[in-house]
């Protein structure tokens, strides 16, 4: 008998490091990233309804603005729907990462709808496809297809699994509670492509990353936004090895040579999240 639901987690991410250059044809920044997949999670399902029903996402847990319909959940079924015969689904989202963090928590959950649908529906997607899909979805959508570390450019399409060095590192996420938008962050920056890339840093841990390894964001966010310098002093303080920004913002990362006290999470000021787990998604 076949399954009518199929449950998925999908992850955030961080970047480690992050360049902007070039401005390219179609009006986007190519960037330059080292992605990696961390353990804070949403949770997903997906059920298959009667052929006559509608399509659909229900929501708990954090507030997604804007309409349902617009959902790039939706998107990733009607994007399949053009090439396959799929039945109508209702989608059951539990939101917990952050919105406009810098976290990639809407990419993943696209990505995610994507590889649910595959395999819930045998489809026989290879995954060089499904990245070609998720592609269509968003810039980051395509890394969370196989969601391993790699390094990442252009508009985030190409995307070279790496090896790193994170065994027993564990990481503390910060969310200081601010919405920080991605084309004003961008207009904070001065694109560079005069500087070597960030392919040297295959099996590399974050011990060696702290005098080289930037966001070219971080620092002008933090002297904009201070809740995220105030974000960056506490994991400075709690003794993070190494800790910067993710993506745009607004949340920041630090890497800890071993389990932070759990008390760490009572100094948060009112507004803010967190999550703490081991580096190492898998």
């Amino acid at each position: 008998m076949t399954a009518t639901t199929r449950i998925a987690f999908p992850n955030a991410k961080i970047n480690l490091g992050l360049q902007v250059r070039k401005r390219r044809e179609d009006g986007f920044h190519a960037i330059e990233s080292l992605f990696l997949p961390i353990g804070w999670c949403d949770t997903l399902e997906v059920e298959t309804l009667d052929k006559n029903a509608a399509c659909g996402l229900l929501n708990h847990g954090l507030p997604i603005p804007g309409l349902s319909t617009d959902n790039l959940i939706l998107r990733a079924h009607s994007l399949l729907s053009k090439s396959f015969n799929l039945p109508p689904v209702q989608f059951h989202l539990i939101k917990a990462i952050p919105m406009g963090a810098g976290l990639g928590g809407g990419s993943a959950d696209a990505a995610f709808a994507l590889n649910l649908l595959n395999t819930h529906f045998k489809l026989g997607l290879s995954t060089s496809e499904r990245e070609a899909l998720a592609a269509q979805l968003g810039s980051d959508c395509p890394f969370f297809i196989q969601n391993t570390p790699a390094h990442v450019s252009g508009r985030g399409e190409h995307i070279r699994p790496i090896a790193l060095q994170l065994s027993g590192w564990w990481l503390v996420v910060l969310h200081p509670g601010v919405h920080i938008s991605t084309p004003q962050a961008f207009g904070w920056i001065t694109p560079n492509d005069n500087r070597p890339g960030l392919q040297a840093w295959e099996n590399s841990a974050p011990d060696d990353w702290s005098d080289e390894l930037h966001n070219d964001f971080t620092a002008p966010v933090a002297s904009k936004v201070p809740e995220v310098a105030e974000a960056l002093r506490m994991l400075g303080r709690w003794g993070a090895t190494y800790a910067d920004m993710s993506g745009s913002g607004s949340a920041v990362f630090g890497c800890f040579q071993e389990e932070p006290d759990p008390q760490w999470t009572r100094s948060l000021p009112q507004g803010w999240a967190g999550w703490s787990g081991p580096l190492k998604l898998r």
